[in-house]
This record gives structure tokens, C-alpha cells and sequence, in this order.
């Protein structure tokens, strides 16, 4: 049997990281219709197209040899 099998509420109250008690007005809610223009959801390959394009500027690279994709190297170049 376990030894440890109580409600969690037992052993230690809602908290924060630094120890402080959660109360129910900490708590943020947002409303779906708001959440849902930050999130891309898809279904079966078909996104709503909120995203980043992709970042297509950079440097072509050496020495790729038969390599068709990833010759770009981009970001700072020390």
C-alpha cells in the first residue's frame, strides 16, 4: 500500500515559487476568444496562419558538398 496516498492539500497548501500563499485573486483568466489570436491551432495540416515567416536573408556557406538545404548560416558572425 502506498505510504504517501493523501490529497496533496495534506502535505503542503497552494503556494508560489517563493513560498507566498496563492489566493483565488492571483489568478489570471483570459477569455478564449482573446487566447486563441496569439495560438496557431491546426487541424489535419491546416494552420490559421498566425505565425513568423521564415527568415530566408543570410550568408551562403562553404563546404556544404552535396547538401541542398541548410547552406545559410544566419544569426551574428563574430
Amino acid at each position: 500500500m502506498a505510504k504517501f496516498n493523501e490529497p496533496a492539500e495534506k502535505y503542503a497548501k497552494p503556494h508560489t515559487m517563493s513560498g507566498k500563499e496563492v489566493k483565488a485573486s492571483d489568478l489570471q483568466y483570459t477569455a478564449g476568444a482573446k487566447v486563441m489570436t496569439e495560438m496557431n491551432p491546426s487541424v489535419a495540416g491546416i494552420s490559421k496562419g498566425n505565425y513568423k515567416e521564415t527568415k530566408t536573408s543570410g550568408i551562403k556557406t562553404r563546404g556544404n558538398g552535396a547538401a541542398t538545404k541548410g547552406t545559410m548560416a544566419r544569426g551574428p558572425m563574430a
